[in-house]
């Protein structure tokens, strides 16, 4: 066989092989997600099996937020310097291992709870190991795809994160409901597990063609991610745009629940929707972006529309608390216009991080994604920490527009869009 013969085979396989790279970060974000995301759907439980107050309840549940915040840089940084492989297969490992300790160590049973320092170590450890997967899973795409079709996978991947919340909304509620806590937190061991063997199977580097190393050497170099103020303002908006998210994933369920006098059902169908419309949100965006090269756009958009979806949420709920009893129409309401909010602000992920990942480069997209993530787990941390105190002292109506003030602040960090040059007009003699 040619030399040629054996390249275009190399190549053929390589484009097929991409998609298990994208089936492989998917799941791994999906595994941990179904921790991040799920976990807090217990949260009713949580604080009844652990005896915790809310503000005790934001702590524990902001803490796994603080561990993937401190740990996401340094762990972009090693993918970059190591590769994808070796950073994901031992985030995975040690995170399994991390929930299979708190399914022995961390239930609460008859007799028995544990103290809210445990809780709190054991996710703040979860978190720390967890935050491996986003930026080496994020790198393996941006390696493995080229520029016109990462807006997709990056969008695929971003699914992952609705994917794995609504995996954990539809189960891991009646799991702790009627087998307790160590079914919780043994099954997202085990998921981790399961993508620890899929990525050891799939996930290598590609083999750069001699024209692509080429192209690579001729490239403009671009400034290091951490000295590029372009990227920090993207970082900035993605971390702002999170708190709003936040407080739905974290908080969605108390609300329903404690304001609406939702059951579980309607809370566990309600949130399992939201993240199934935030996954159908983020596949089209990122297949549309692709192809009207229209990412800016589309970034400011969402944050504005997430905004009036804020506002109009603070507004019906104002509405509702004049009433003495809501009635079944008005807690239907809230529930779609809960479910309507958390898709607006969920459904920009995945084009914000092929923007940020595009202007950083493959080779820094680690870092770059790392830098994101650890704005955005701040702000996880920040948020459920924070909303205990403005229902003290205000009420649910002040938490949502809060989330519409901080889509509005976000929106002055995203990039405005580049205007395209005015074609020459030919000289004529």
């Amino acid at each position: 066989m040619s030399s040629s013969a054996i390249a275009t085979t190399a190549s053929s396989n390589d484009r097929r092989h991409r998609w298990k790279v994208l089936g492989v970060g998917v799941a791994a974000n999906a595994s941990f997600s179904a921790a991040f995301s799920g976990i807090p759907t217990t949260a009713v439980l949580i604080r009844s099996g652990y005896h915790l107050d809310n503000a005790e309840l934001g702590l524990v549940l902001g803490l796994m937020g603080l561990g993937i915040a401190l740990s996401e840089l340094p762990w972009g940084l090693l993918t970059d310097r190591w590769g994808d492989r070796p950073v994901l297969l031992s985030g995975l490992a040690t995170t399994a291992v991390a929930l299979a300790l708190m399914a022995l160590f961390v239930v609460p049973g008859p007799g028995h709870v544990p103290g809210l320092p445990l809780l709190a170590a054991g996710l703040l450890l979860v978190g720390l190991l967890g935050g491996s997967v986003n930026g080496s899973s994020g790198r393996a795409v941006m390696t493995w795809f080229g520029e016109g079709e990462r807006g997709m996978a990056m969008s695929i991947r971003q699914t992952a994160v609705p994917l794995g919340g609504a995996i954990g909304a539809l189960f891991l509620p009646a799991l702790a409901a009627h087998f307790g806590f160590a079914s919780v937190y043994g099954v997202l061991a085990l998921f981790c597990a399961v993508t620890l063997f899929f990525t050891w199977l799939w996930l290598y580097e590609p083999a750069a063609s001699a024209a692509e190393k080429t192209h690579a050497a001729r490239q403009p170099t671009t400034p290091a991610p951490l000295k590029d103020r372009q990227l920090w303002r993207i970082v900035a908006a993605i971390g702002i745009l999170c708190a709003p998210q936040c407080s739905i994933l974290f908080f969605g369920a108390v609300f329903l629940h404690d304001f609406s006098h939702a059951g579980i059902a309607a809370i566990t169908i309600a949130m399992a929707t939201l993240q199934c419309g935030a996954m159908v949100m983020r596949v089209w965006s990122g297949r549309w972006t692709d192809r009207k090269r229209n990412r800016r756009e589309f970034l400011r958009f969402c944050t504005i529309s997430s905004a009036i979806a804020f506002a109009a949420l603070a507004a019906l709920v104002t509405l509702a608390g004049q009433s003495p009893n809501i009635g079944p129409v008005m807690a239907t309401l809230l529930i779609a216009m809960l479910v309507l909010t958390g898709v607006s602000i969920s459904a920009w992920h995945g084009v914000a991080y092929t923007e940020l990942a595009t202007i950083a480069g493959a080779r820094n997209a680690g870092t770059a994604l790392g830098m994101a993530n650890t704005s955005v787990f701040v702000m996880c941390f920040l948020t459920p920490l924070a909303i205990p105190h403005i229902l003290t002292f205000g009420s649910w109506p002040a938490v949502w527009l809060l989330g519409s003030a901080c889509a509005l602040v976000a929106l002055r960090f995203f990039p405005k869009p580049v205007q395209a040059m005015p074609a020459s007009v030919p000289c004529t003699q």
